[in-house]
């Protein structure tokens, strides 16, 4: 006698599955590979979904490294000069203004690197959330034996 408690198996539309304790043995472990199977699939597609995104993560990252990078180059060339020239005049020793521009672009560009490194910490390791679901699903299905 069914009492409406059975769970869907998900084997055709509009068609109820019968309740668990009317099947035999065989059955159900049929109707338990199918729907392994298909969870499965459903896990693997979420997986792909989530490395997707963390791989866009990983791009950003690496796109404010190389920013980071090529605007230091940029401004090396054009304010090194100018900076060094104002500071000599100021300090009449031109190796000291050199040596307090070199410490100031230096932290820049620690900054700059920090940031980004940051930025691709987020990204990696690209492990999905998927996978905690994953073990729960196994950790469930070991509870059935």
């Amino acid at each position: 006698m069914a009492s409406g408690m059975g769970t869907p198996t998900g084997t055709g539309a509009g068609r109820h599955a019968p309740d668990p304790r009317d099947q035999s043995i065989p059955e159900l472990l049929k109707q338990l590979s199918q729907e392994t199977s298909t969870l499965v699939k459903q896990e693997l597609d979420l997986a792909k979904a989530e490395l997707s995104q963390k791989g866009k993560e990983a791009g950003a990252g690496a796109g404010m490294l190389g920013g980071g990078a090529l605007f230091g180059l940029g401004a090396f060339g054009a304010l090194t000069a100018c900076l060094i020239a104002l500071l000599a005049t100021a300090l009449d020793h031109t190796w000291l203004a050199a040596l307090i521009v070199a410490l100031v672009y230096g932290a820049i560009a620690g900054v700059l690197a920090l940031r980004g490194k940051d930025k691709l910490t987020e990204a990696t390791p690209p492990i999905p959330q998927t996978t905690e679901t994953v073990k729960e699903d196994v950790a469930w299905a070991k509870t059935l034996k």
